[in-house]
């Protein structure tokens, strides 16, 4: 009996795209049983419309249309968890990963002990035309911040960034269902929680310059990228969306220091007068980056984005008022050292504002 492979492609407007690599897939297959799962995320444009109606001339095709429901990893994550195949290949659906390539890693990885195989952009022998100067210098640098936070027995690769790889189901499927569905690269969160407990090789990928469409890469993405290396530094002890709660509450220190000064050089206002000003400046920013980039899968919008402040105004002042009690109680009965006892504090009320704000706030 053949083998049989699950390619998982992921979709979001990608009606110039997906059916042109669907065809390429099954044209170029001479060995295999063949199942494609599309996962698309709600698109907009007729990407759900071609692919279903693919679908019923092939049984081969499945789409999973997803409602609510966002993100690449997490699309892979529910594509993977669908399968069928013993072996599972991903891909991106913009045509700018080589059909060949891909089968080139199956064929490898079938008649090798390994468990996973990474398409690389970067391996001796690739081909990176789809990749401007800016785009690979920074994967180069992301790259080489994954290495940094991986297990060793990971460093011998070269693109932890990639959107392209096999592997073996029985060998990774237990360590997807772990995957944070929010995290920035399947790829990288896979390896990050096997720990170095699979067995890893490249193969060069020739990436090629996408024809239709836009990249979906932004500022959100470069945002969870930063996130998923600190929890991978923090062992993933520590939740990613509190991290990234506390990321963005250091900035708005910035926020709050750059409002004092201000006001206090164009303002005849005393010290004691723009703190208030410059504490709910800084409350405010906090609430509006983290609508953005922690809590965006569940983000706020017209007159629920209004109210949504006034509450997290509301939740973030609460702690404000008994931070000193804490702090002077933590001095008092625990240790007589200033600066614990204020961290003691803080740290208390970073814990209520966290989750007093996923609960009350975002409903998350």
């Amino acid at each position: 009996m053949s083998d049989y492979i699950t390619f998982v492609l992921p979709t979001h407007n990608e009606e110039n795209n997906i059916i042109p690599l669907i065809k390429e897939i099954l044209s170029l297959n001479n060995n295999y049983l063949i199942e494609i799962i599309v996962v698309d995320d709600n698109s907009s444009d007729k990407t759900q419309t071609l692919v279903r109606k693919f679908s019923k001339n092939d049984f081969r095709v499945r789409l999973i249309n997803r409602l609510n429901r966002f993100g690449l990893s997490s699309a892979i994550c529910e594509g993977c968890l669908n399968s069928a195949g013993e072996i599972i290949a991903i891909m991106d659906s913009d045509g700018q990963h080589e059909v060949r390539s891909v089968y080139q890693s199956i064929s490898y990885l079938l008649n090798s002990d390994n468990d996973l195989i990474i398409g690389s952009r970067f391996k001796t022998g690739s081909s990176i035309s789809g990749l401007s100067k800016k785009r690979k210098k920074g994967s180069s640098m992301a790259n080489y911040l994954a290495r940094l936070t991986l297990p060793n027995n990971y460093g011998h690769l070269s693109d932890y960034m990639s959107g392209c790889c096999t592997f073996k189901r029985n060998s990774c499927i237990s360590y997807i269902r772990l995957i944070n569905v929010n995290g920035f690269k399947f790829l990288y969160e896979l390896l990050a929680i096997s720990r170095g407990k699979l067995k890893v090789n490249e193969i060069p990928l020739d990436f090629k310059e996408r024809k239709y469409g836009s990249s979906k890469l932004d500022y959100a993405v470069i945002w969870d990228f930063f996130i998923s290396a600190s929890h991978t530094l923090t062992r993933r002890i520590i939740p990613r969306k509190a991290i990234s709660f506390g990321f963005v509450g250091a900035t708005g220190i910035l926020v709050h220091l750059f409002v004092v000064y201000l006001l206090l050089g164009i303002t005849n206002l005393t010290f004691f007068q723009v703190l208030p000003v410059a504490g709910v400046s800084a409350a405010s920013s906090n609430f509006l980056i983290n609508n953005l980039l922690t809590f965006r899968n569940a983000r706020l919008k017209g007159f629920e984005l209004i109210f949504g402040l006034f509450k997290f105004l509301l939740v973030s002042s609460i702690p404000l008022l008994a931070n000193v009690g804490l702090a002077s109680s933590f001095y008092q009965y625990v240790t007589p050292n200033k600066f614990l006892s204020q961290m003691a504090g803080i740290i208390i009320v970073f814990i209520w504002n966290y989750a007093a704000s996923s609960k009350f706030v975002w409903k998350d």
